[in-house]
């Protein structure tokens, strides 16, 4: 098809598809960068979404009040501070919590957030200069052409002609995707055999009628999306809690969760940081990071990466204990602090922690955080869950107490780390599941109602390394902490979000995007020029007119949005990509009028 005529004199044009909160930072990036980079020339910025601009599809106001965010809301912000290392002007702004006028502690539901996004969007435009305008196509992307030195054609759901633009960035956020072939073989057998199949999928979105009230439901997954689910099936069917008690409506499942895991992601941490904070990075800061990227033969994260994790996450713990808990260590903090820089990884760094630092529970033990249930085993069912229900309430209990201010530490320490890694550019899935567990779990209230619920029969726990089998016409799973232990159900639930990956992406774009040339790293994920965020074909040579921000490429970035002042690498991308995106239309509008 034609594409439009084009005004040789017509204002640059840039498309940005995805207007919920990445393309917002964009524009709020724009905005700032513009008076330095673009004063005085015209600018079209046309984004494409099906959704509202600011909240876009996840943050929508069409979704139960019952939902909460996952952070404080003193902890979300949509603007830079000092602490944000970029090249572009700080324009502050208020949190949340700011905004809203609501307690910093409050977990807020997601509708308010969506209204907080859509202020910061309306904010974002307004700051823009006059002669920049933005205009929104609600609708949805279905692929991009054009030549690699000439403009892009975008191609719109439900119109004949595309738009054209001198440059077109992807700030797409989370995607569906097509089933993998275990999910594939467990729908066809649930349709087969009359059962109940939901795989893995945004839990606001999915179709609950079907789990019906007292039957058992296999649950596999317990993190964010399951919390999601354990709320829409019980507060969400009418019941209700009065104190630490549930009270059912009738209408509930019984659900049956479990995970590779076998434990809910650990609570949000329930107190305020006081004091020193620990001096990051230390161990793995941009030098470690450029060492890393210069080797000639790459690196592996576990042998290269992960030892510099761990002894920077050690760091923060064992600083915040040194300097604010000393009654519990046996050396001063310079004598700690010089032996274990020094110290080797493994048994020599064991050995000065465990003669600095006498209690083993103020040790700080990695793998015993991320596996709790490896190795443990329990006579019987009964036993596991009252066996869990105190591991849930032990850690409850710890993230609520200032006394184990080292876990805060720790939290900042990964944090730092993530900003770190992020130039590294896809180092893996593990890292960003560890890193969810420990620092982005549930509200410690989400995990009090778990308790309730696991009280109340209405939920229950399977265990680690849950084993999911389709046979004799129904689903079965088991786990090895309780031998011996199975349960049935007609039902299964994937209380997971799908992967975002470029091949199995449902969305038409990316997947034309990888037919037509565009880089996939081993996990499938877009790959991206770790300084601008341009798109990299599969040479390894940068789109000099496509950019793309998110999720679904091998510059993501943690959690959905940025705790003030700690840095915001996606803040830091934003700005990279507004920046580098404004000199190239400058330019080419330059190069036009030379």
């Amino acid at each position: 098809m034609p594409s439009e005529t084009l005004d040789p004199e017509a204002p640059a044009t840039l498309v940005i598809v995805g207007a919920g909160p990445r393309g917002t930072g964009l524009i709020e990036r724009i905005a700032a960068n513009a008076p330095e980079l673009y004063a005085g020339s015209g600018l079209e910025i046309h984004l494409v979404d099906p959704h509202p601009p600011g909240a876009g599809r996840i943050w929508r106001a069409a979704q139960s009040p019952l939902l909460w965010m996952n952070s404080h809301a003193e902890d979300v912000t949509m603007f830079t501070d000092e602490s944000v290392r970029m090249a572009g002007p700080v324009r502050p702004g208020p949190t949340l919590h700011e905004w809203a006028g609501i307690d910093g502690q409050t977990f807020a539901d997601r509708q308010i957030q969506g209204s907080y996004l859509r202020w910061v969007h309306e904010q974002a435009v307004a700051a823009l200069p006059p002669e920049i305008t933005v205009r929104h196509h609600p609708g949805r992307a279905l692929r991009v052409s054009g030549p690699r030195e000439g403009r892009q054609q975008i191609w719109l759901e439900g119109r004949d002609r595309p738009l054209v633009a001198d440059l077109v960035v992807l700030a797409l956020g989370h995607l569906d995707a097509e089933l993998d072939q275990e999910q594939s073989e467990l729908a066809a057998y649930a349709a087969e055999h009359g059962l109940v199949h939901l795989p893995p999928d945004f839990t606001a979105d999915s179709d609950l009628s079907a789990l019906g009230a007292g039957e058992p439901v296999l649950v596999r997954g317990f993190g964010l999306a399951f919390v999601d689910l354990m709320v829409l099936l019980t507060e969400g069917r009418g019941g209700r809690y009065e104190g630490d008690t549930y009270v059912p409506s009738g209408r509930e499942p019984v659900l049956y969760v479990g995970s590779r895991r076998g434990v809910p992601y650990h609570s949000k941490i329930g107190y305020d940081w006081t004091g020193e904070r620990p001096p990051l990075p230390r161990f793995l800061g941009p030098a470690e990071i450029d060492g890393l990227l210069a080797r000639p033969g790459g690196f592996d994260f576990r042998r290269d990466v992960w030892p510099l994790v761990e002894k920077e996450l050690g760091f923060a713990h064992y600083h915040r204990l040194f300097t604010a808990h000393a009654d519990r260590t046996a050396i001063a903090w310079t004598d700690f602090e010089e032996k274990y820089e020094a110290a080797s990884a493994g048994a020599e760094r064991e050995a000065l922690v465990a003669a600095a630092v006498p209690d083993p529970r103020d040790r700080l033990d990695l793998a015993a955080l991320d596996r709790p249930l490896d190795g443990v085993t329990y006579a019987s069912f009964e036993e596991f869950q009252e066996g869990l229900r105190g591991y849930v309430e032990g850690d409850l209990s710890r993230r609520h107490d200032p006394s184990h201010s080292p876990d805060l530490a720790v939290f900042l320490g990964l944090l730092s780390v993530y900003g770190q890694l992020v130039r590294l550019g896809d180092i893996g899935s593990w890292w960003h599941g560890f890193f969810s567990y420990l620092a982005s779990g549930p509200p410690g209230p989400r995990l009090g109602q778990l308790l309730a619920l696991s009280r109340a029969g209405i939920l229950n726990f399977v265990g680690a390394g849950m084993a999911v089998h389709a046979r004799d016409g129904v689903f079965r799973a088991s786990s090895a902490t309780v031998p011996g232990f199975s349960v049935e159900a007609r039902a299964l639930v994937e209380a997971r979000l799908p992967e975002p990956t470029l091949r199995r992406a449902l969305d038409p774009l990316l997947r034309e995007l990888h037919a037509d040339g565009a880089g996939e790293t081993p996990d499938g994920l877009l790959r991206v020029d770790r300084a601008d965020g341009r798109v990299l074909d599969r040479d390894g040579r940068p789109h000099p007119r496509r950019f793309a921000l998110g999720p679904h490429t091998d510059g993501r970035t943690p959690g959905a949005f940025t705790r003030p002042r700690t840095g915001g690498p996606a803040f830091r991308q934003n700005d990279a990509t507004a920046r580098a995106a404004l000199v190239f239309l400058r330019d080419l509008g330059a190069d036009a009028v030379g």
